[in-house]
């Protein structure tokens, strides 16, 4: 499992927000036209991220496993609003580029194992996010 993730404002911006995960420093921000200063990436950018991150490195555990000839995954990732039964949903279209010399049933295997990341299988059903306030 993953460790505790911290998040506050960072009194840098309007929206700028200080991210530590564990060792790690990073910065969200809001970009400049919805009002933040684009100091980094937006929290859907970080969301995106994790799942390009997931793919990535879950394929490439595959392809070793598997003594795969991936010589290397590239992940690239745009979120949009679209519009089903007249409501708005948020989707991920994800685009995976492996390279290597693999078979047309490779690469059609390891779109399946992409599909199988953890961060994917989350996001693909329904996700329970416990809230509570601090003391």
């Amino acid at each position: 499992m993953s460790g505790v993730v911290v998040v506050a404002e960072s009194g840098q911006g309007r929206y700028q927000q200080a991210v530590t995960v564990g060792e790690h420093s990073l910065i969200a921000d809001e970009p400049a036209s919805v009002g933040g200063a684009d100091a980094g990436p937006a929290p859907f950018d970080f969301l995106m991220a994790a799942l390009g991150a997931c793919t990535s490195m879950t394929l490439r555990m595959y392809a070793e496993r598997k003594n795969l000839a991936l010589t290397r995954v590239s992940v690239s990732l745009m979120h949009e609003k679209v519009e089903i039964e007249g409501s708005l949903r948020d989707r991920i279209n994800r685009t995976i580029m492996l390279e290597g010399e693999l078979t047309a049933d490779q690469r059609q295997r390891l779109l399946e194992i992409a599909n199988k990341c953890p961060i994917h299988r989350a996001l693909g059903q329904p996700l329970l996010i416990a809230s509570a306030l601090a003391n």
